[in-house]
């Protein structure tokens, strides 16, 4: 039976889902609490350039849309490490061929926004969701005036972001709502690389670049006029930290100690790093997501994360696929198994996601300069290579296996580094990495786990 469907957020998920759930002959109609973004002029500073990988171009391809966001989106092939001596290193995403996509989340949020206007959605902006009557499948919404409108709904979806009123509605009426929220100890910057002088990128095109500086990093990602999106990754307090950067003279004598090869490329960083807010980072795991037949979070109002290793937008993507492949294998009549269901599959994974996205930032910014580190990462590689079917590293599992869940990813990858931990204190193993002694040790030791 064809609902009449209401989604709380117009974002890239809630976005996405209109899509999926329009092409099987739903009614969907979404809310948004912002004015239309694509009438406005965007605000810098709250963008952290997204990561697209196969999980979440997986979920595109199925409703069509994987070419026209491809055309928006610059491929990145690996790591370009820009360590504190000057000295520069390159680590490969993957195999030849695997990369991920630099996409602006404000470009591809209009597309979507385009795309779903497109399948006869009606999105209605400047209407934030106020309150929810469940025994009257009815929600609220109050615009900039103050002015209330409400709504009827069949099935509800909330997929308004880490700080979801959706959430907080269906958290309000809940007798047994579990909710944790857990911020690091980093905010984030957003600056910008310019053009070179000849209107060229002024850095490597096909790489997210790098600067790890142990308790704190930086890192860009290019965009398709020729900038690059940098993101300052630092702490709020402390000897290095935001709280500490309170004056130009400061800000300047630290970036040009710190980031000495970037600074030249970036005109207006100082007048940036001052206008720019300062974010921070949140990860949001609660239970339960469903209500019955009628409602469902998704996205980040389900499971918000830290951008670390660049999949927040790629599971909330990879929500509506699975979503939509529950709908195929139950019929559309049987809502309260499909959320269910649903439910019981994506919650394992966001929670698995969420640790792993933590754990990365501390690889980000102390391991990718460490020598011992890089060798550990070639010895996995040539696994790799020569024996796919027993060894993928983890960020391959993450990234370029979209047939592996999130949740074996991380019980997977806690094995391998188990097993890596050990070979690399090995003696001599800078010497004999390349050893038919160390290669069939590391086969004997997963065969046994």
């Amino acid at each position: 039976m064809k609902k009449e469907i209401t989604i709380v957020g117009a974002g890239l998920v809630g976005s996405l889902l209109s899509i999926y759930l329009a092409k099987r002959g739903h009614k969907v109609s979404i809310y948004e609490r912002r004015n239309d973004m694509r009438k406005e002029q965007m605000s810098a500073g709250r963008s952290i350039n997204l990561a697209l990988s196969d999980r979440g171009l997986l979920a595109l391809e199925k409703v069509g849309l994987a070419d026209a966001i491809k055309e928006i989106s610059i491929p990145m092939h690996g790591r370009y490490i820009h360590n504190a001596d000057g000295s520069h290193a390159y680590q490969p995403y993957g195999k030849e061929g695997q990369f991920i996509n630099s996409v602006s989340r404000a470009t591809l949020n209009m597309k979507l926004m385009d795309l779903a206007e497109q399948h006869g959605i009606d999105i209605h902006f400047n209407q934030k969701c106020s309150s929810v009557d469940w025994k009257q499948n009815e929600i609220t919404f109050e615009d900039e005036q103050s002015q209330v409108s409400r709504s009827k709904f069949q099935l509800l979806f909330g997929s308004d972001g880490a700080f979801s009123a959706a959430r907080l509605q269906h958290q309000l009426h809940h007798q047994k709502f579990d909710y944790n929220q857990y911020y690091i100890d980093c905010a984030y910057k957003e600056l910008t690389i310019a053009p070179n002088t000849n209107g060229d990128f002024a850095l490597e095109k096909n790489a997210l670049h790098i600067w790890p500086r142990k308790d704190y990093m930086m890192i860009a990602l290019p965009n398709l006029d020729k900038t690059f999106t940098c993101t300052l990754f630092f702490p709020f307090e402390g000897e290095h930290s935001f709280s500490k950067l309170d004056t130009k003279e400061k800000a300047a004598a630290f970036f040009e100690k710190t980031f000495p090869d970037a600074v030249p490329l970036m005109p207006d960083y100082v007048n940036e790093f001052f206008h720019n807010p300062t974010s921070s980072l949140v990860t949001v795991k609660c239970f339960p997501w469903v209500r019955e037949d009628k409602f469902a979070l998704i996205g980040d109002a389900a499971h918000a994360i830290v951008p670390f290793f660049g999949q927040g937008m790629n599971c909330g993507f990879e929500d509506c696929r699975i979503l939509d492949e529950l709908i195929e294998k139950n019929g559309e009549d049987d809502w309260e198994k499909i959320l269910n269901e649903y439910q019981t599959l994506r919650k394992p994974d966001a929670d698995a996601i969420a640790d792993l996205a933590v754990n990365n930032f501390t690889e980000m910014r102390e391991r990718t300069a460490d020598p011992k580190f890089l060798l550990q990462k070639k010895i996995e590689a040539k696994l790799h290579n020569k024996y796919p079917e027993f060894w993928i590293p983890a960020y391959s599992q993450v990234t370029f296996s979209p047939n592996i869940r999130y949740s074996e990813a991380l019980l997977r990858g806690q094995k391998q580094e188990t097993i890596m931990q050990g070979i690399m204190r090995l003696p001599d193993i800078e010497s004999k990495w390349e050893s038919e002694e160390i290669e069939q040790m590391i086969l004997k030791k997963i065969s046994n786990t």
